[in-house]
């Protein structure tokens, strides 16, 4: 059973800034095709028009009260700019390939947070200040290449998947959408939340030993989100890190970590979250 959240207009303004990049969105169809019993996402639009409609404050409100479950997009289409990267990975030992990313995304000082899902998880790197769509990509994708963890779509039919998908995205085009935090995945009737990790790692192969379901104490995270930010720009600037695929096709008192917190699973990115919501707030608003 999906846990019941209210959320409050703090929450909604908080989870806004956080995640929402751009007003377009898709939904999650409630019933299941009747054909193949899976969930689809569709844009929706004004009833008896072919209008979209646009993300609001009770769009996001009714997501994380589970009335619905809406999908977010990674760029915004006036900047081709990301707040956010989100790796997806749910194939066989999925898990271990993220925690190995995890880990040496830390080691690069670069914070990112783990969100459970339905066959594997979605490790979300949060960024003080946006950046264009096509470093965030080529920084991931060659930190892949290097760890061995294999990429959808480069010749393999399982790997991970990143968003955003595309370099850029022209006008009128939306890209790729991932279902958005805290919401309740309509396949699997339930919520998926962030685990806090410890920040003891070990270096033995077993997914036991490497995640430990712990809380992390309280280690100034907000200066490696920029430290992380600015590293992954300059190093994708001076030509450092390699493509090996071809990319262009295709404040501790929060309310919305508080509150979310209380159910156990957010310890440890609080610090970190709290610093992201704020300073996001001074980007560019989001556009359609």
């Amino acid at each position: 059973m999906a846990t019941t959240l209210a959320a409050t207009r703090q929450v909604v303004e908080d989870y806004q800034r956080l995640f929402v990049n751009r007003r377009a969105y898709t939904i999650q169809s409630i019933r299941p095709h009747p054909e193949t019993g899976r969930h689809y996402y569709f844009r929706p639009s004004k009833k008896g028009t072919d209008a979209p409609l646009m993300l609001t404050e009770g769009t996001i409100r009714q997501h994380l009260e589970g009335k619905i479950t809406v999908g977010l997009y990674a760029i915004n289409p006036s900047t081709q700019r990301c707040k956010w990267v989100a790796i997806d990975a749910d194939y066989k030992n999925s898990m271990e390939d993220l925690l190995k990313l995890q880990y040496h995304l830390t080691r690069d000082r670069v914070e990112p947070a783990l969100e459970m899902s339905k066959r594997g998880g979605h490790l979300w790197i949060f960024l003080a200040m946006p950046l264009l769509a096509r470093e965030c990509r080529i920084y991931i994708h060659d930190l892949a290449l290097k760890l061995g963890v294999p990429v959808k779509g480069a010749g393999l039919a399982d790997g991970i998947e990143v968003f955003p998908k595309h370099d850029a995205i022209g006008s009128g085009e939306f890209g790729n959408a991932i279902r958005g935090p805290l919401g309740i995945h309509r396949g699997a009737n339930r919520r998926f939340w962030f685990m806090a990790l410890t920040t003891r790692w070990t270096t033995r192969s077993s997914t036991s030993t490497v995640c430990e379901k712990l809380p992390r104490k309280n280690c100034g995270g907000s200066s490696l989100v920029r430290k992380g930010q600015s590293r992954i720009s300059r190093r994708v600037r001076r030509g450092s890190l390699q493509r090996h695929e071809t990319l262009g096709t295709g404040d501790q008192n929060s309310a919305f970590w508080i509150t979310l917190g209380r159910h156990g699973r957010l310890a440890g990115i609080t610090s970190r979250a709290v610093h992201l919501v704020r300073t996001v707030a001074t980007t560019a608003a989001a556009t359609t």
